[in-house]
Parts: structure tokens; C-alpha cells; sequence
């Protein structure tokens, strides 16, 4: 008995003090309040984004027809190239979607005294029509507009120093300087000019940003004919009649892809001059299939040539393609030539061997005048009369004996020794057509410093 009233004495000595230290630890946290509750009643005593721009806004008399900085105000620009969608040689320009990030200073809209919930404020690109900004824009642009799906792409950012971001999301078309001499192997370049369209230097000046690059490309630009090999971003001082202006240049070079134009230019004529030579191995005598392979051939190299100019501007000075075009039609062409030339031989050959045959044979007795004037005899003996005397010395006689020589030669010398000079004519010129126009270029991208 007397040990059960010991245990209930003790269990109650325990629980009481248990609720006594429960106690203490509830005073404690209510005497010494946690981080977290500091922080929530800080929240509550900060300034709202909405409350924010009301006192900068409309509490201090802010003007945004006024530049915020009397010595002028400097614009940090940053572009951001997302697509390049299109490059078109007709109309001589290019079209592509950037974004434009401008930051500047503005002390009117200092905010750090108001005590901000945020580090920064994110607002509506409708505030951005209450703040003052540059108005820059790209001078020499085609077509320039601000996306506007779903609603109008511009993200605008206020800084408690009174920084100001702007960053917008454009679709521009900008000018090309074409120049096709080199085509298909050649390199276009393309420009922009981005300045303040209201604000000379002495008011706006347009730096670009000092980060390691200032024209940034998001995603790698897949053309299906030109290959994006540099940017290069430049300021330039342009004078106007209102003074100097600060303008932010953007070049942008590429270089063409030739596959596709080899593909579909290059080794269909090589194969279409292969074909012509064909001619030189089916003998003198198949002039009618000759001709038809013949003519056929430069009737198909006319028709690939048209299909090749039809989606290029028209131009006063000759292109690469044009000369290659041109002098395999004219490999076509003396093919045809080399044909009526043994044609021509053939026939001879077969009228020669008529009239020998006839002046084998003994004349017949007539004496009727016509019929001795015009028979084959008589014409025999004319043609003989026809060959004239010649010194067998100088200059002019070797001439004449080999130009002799080549008039006798046989239509099938004629096609054995064309088998040969056709070939390595055009492998003299591709030799040369090649070298040239490559180290053109080579001098072109070293101008370009590329």
C-alpha cells in the first residue's frame, strides 16, 4: 500500500514538472519572436509594386517628355538573335526575330527609400507609355514590328537604383548588299542600324552593353542555303543636320551553301557533256543518232540554265554560273560542230569515191558538147586543174601543207583525235574556272576579315 502511494506521488511530481517546462518554452516564444515571423511582419510594413508606382508616378510631378539626366543619358543596348528566318536574293534582304534589351538610368525613379517588397519590379509594358525612353529604332529597316501574340511582347523592369530594362521582341526585315559575282560560292552581308530616332549624342548615348557579347545568338541559325559565319556589332558617329548621332551597327555575314547548287547545276552538266562525247564512239556513219544525242544535250543544259536564273536577280555583270553555263553549252555546241565536220568528210568521201570510179573507166565516144562539158571525166580533169602551184618553202607553205593535212584527214581521225582534245580541254577548264574563283574568294573573305 504504502509503495502505490509512493508511485502516484512520484508520476505526479513528474507531469508537473513536464507542464511547467511546456510552459516555459510557450513564454519563450512568445517573449523571443523566430526569423519567420520577423520576416512576415516586415512584409506587412513594405511598399506594394502598385503603391510604388503611384508615388513615382504621380507623387513626385514625374515628366517623361523630360530626359532624366541634363548631361544626357547613357543606353546600354543588347540584342538577342532568335531565328533568322529567311534571306531572299530578289528583293535583297533578310528578315529575322531579335530581341532588343535597353537599360538606362533614370533618378526619377529611384525607389530604394520606399521600402519594396521585391528586389525588383516586373510591370505591364503599358506602364512603359507613362516612363520616358530613347525611341530608338533601326533606321534603315524594311519592316520592323513588336510581336504582339497573345498580347504585346515588351517586359519592362524597374531597379531600386532607378535602372531601367526594357527588353522587346521584334520581327525586322533589314537590307542586303548583294553582289553575285561569286555565286554560287559567294559570301552576302546583311546590316542593321539601331539609334535614338529623336535624341542626338549629347542627349542619348547608345553604347552597346559591356557583357562579352554584344549580339547574342540563342539558338544555332539553320538556313537551307546560307550558313551564318559572323556578327559583327560596331558604333558609328553619322552625322546629321541636327548634330551627331550615336548609331549601333550590326553586320551580319554568310556564306552560301553550294551543295545544293553542285547538286543541281554542276554534275547534271557534267554528265550532260559526258553524254555529247558520246557521239565521238558511235562512228562517222550514225550521223541521225549522233545528232539527236547531240542536240538533245544542249537542249537539256538551255533548260537547266533557265531553271537556274529564274530565282536570281537580273544583273548587269557576269556570275560565276554564268561562265561555267556558257562554256559547257559551248562544249555541247563544238560537239555538234566536230559532228557536221565529219558529216561533211562522209559525204565528201562518198561523192570522191563516186567520181573515182567513174574516172577509172573509159570515156564514152559522144561529140555532143554538153555531154562532154558535164561528164565525169571532164569534171575529174577540172578538179585537178584547181590545184595550184605552190613554193615548197616558207612559212605560208607549211601553213597551207597542214591546214592540206587537215582537210584530208578521215571523218574517223576526226572523231579519234576529238575523244582526246574534248576531254582535256574541259579538264583545262575546270582547272582554271576553279582556282580562279576560289581564290577570289579566298581574297574576298580576307577583305572581310573573316
Amino acid at each position: 500500500m504504502r509503495l502505490c502511494v509512493r508511485l502516484l506521488a512520484w508520476i505526479s511530481l513528474v507531469g508537473c514538472i513536464v507542464i511547467d517546462s511546456d510552459y516555459n518554452v510557450a513564454m519563450d516564444d512568445e517573449v523571443t519572436p523566430s526569423p519567420t515571423s520577423s520576416a512576415k511582419r516586415k512584409e506587412r510594413n513594405c511598399t506594394r509594386d502598385t503603391a510604388i508606382i503611384d508615388k513615382l508616378l504621380n507623387g513626385t510631378g514625374y515628366n517623361k517628355f523630360r530626359i532624366p539626366k541634363d548631361d544626357g543619358v547613357r543606353v546600354s543596348v543588347q540584342f538577342w538573335v532568335q531565328a533568322i528566318t529567311s534571306i531572299n536574293e530578289i528583293t535583297n534582304d533578310f528578315e529575322m526575330d531579335i530581341y532588343i534589351n535597353e537599360m538606362w538610368m533614370d533618378p526619377a525613379l529611384n525607389f530604394a527609400n520606399l521600402n519594396p517588397c521585391k528586389h525588383n519590379l516586373s510591370l505591364s509594358h503599358q506602364v512603359l507609355d507613362r516612363l520616358w525612353t530613347p525611341n530608338s529604332c533601326f533606321v534603315n529597316s524594311k519592316f520592323a514590328e513588336i510581336h504582339d501574340s497573345p498580347f504585346k511582347n515588351v517586359f519592362l523592369m524597374l531597379y531600386p537604383n532607378g535602372t531601367v530594362w526594357v527588353n522587346y521582341r521584334v520581327n525586322v526585315k533589314g537590307p542586303c548588299a548583294m553582289s553575285l559575282e561569286l555565286f554560287p560560292l559567294d559570301i552576302q552581308e546583311c546590316f542593321l542600324i539601331y539609334e535614338s530616332f529623336n535624341y542626338n549624342n549629347q542627349e542619348v548615348q547608345m553604347r552597346w552593353s559591356n557583357n562579352p557579347d554584344a549580339v547574342i545568338v540563342m539558338t544555332p541559325i539553320m538556313l537551307p542555303d546560307f550558313d551564318l559565319i559572323k556578327i559583327s556589332p560596331t558604333l558609328v558617329n553619322a552625322p546629321y543636320p541636327a548634330g551627331w548621332w550615336d548609331e549601333l551597327h550590326v553586320r551580319l555575314t554568310f556564306e552560301r551553301r553550294y551543295i545544293w547548287y553542285f547538286m543541281q547545276a554542276y554534275l547534271p552538266t557534267y554528265l550532260t557533256i559526258f553524254i555529247s562525247w558520246i557521239s565521238f564512239c558511235l562512228g562517222p556513219r550514225s550521223l541521225p543518232a549522233r545528232t539527236m544525242l547531240g542536240v538533245n544535250a544542249l537542249l537539256a543544259m538551255i533548260f537547266q540554265f533557265g531553271n537556274i536564273m529564274r530565282n536570281l536577280p537580273r544583273v548587269s555583270y557576269i556570275k560565276a554560273i554564268d561562265v561555267w553555263m556558257l562554256m559547257s553549252m559551248t562544249f555541247v555546241f563544238c560537239s555538234l560542230l566536230e559532228l557536221a565536220i565529219v558529216g561533211y568528210k562522209v559525204k565528201n568521201e562518198d561523192l570522191l569515191k563516186k567520181r573515182g570510179s567513174v574516172c577509172t573507166k573509159k570515156p564514152p565516144i559522144n561529140n555532143h558538147v554538153n555531154h562532154l562539158e558535164t561528164s565525169p571525166t571532164r569534171l575529174c580533169r577540172y578538179d585537178q586543174r584547181l590545184i595550184l602551184p605552190m613554193e615548197r618553202r616558207g612559212f605560208l607553205y607549211s601553213i597551207m601543207a597542214r591546214i592540206q593535212h587537215i582537210r584530208h584527214l578521215p571523218p574517223e581521225k576526226i572523231d579519234h583525235a576529238s575523244s582526246f582534245i574534248f576531254p582535256a580541254c574541259f579538264a583545262l577548264f575546270n582547272i582554271i574556272y576553279w582556282s580562279f574563283y576560289y581564290n577570289k574568294k579566298l581574297r574576298h573573305m580576307a577583305q572581310l576579315k573573316l
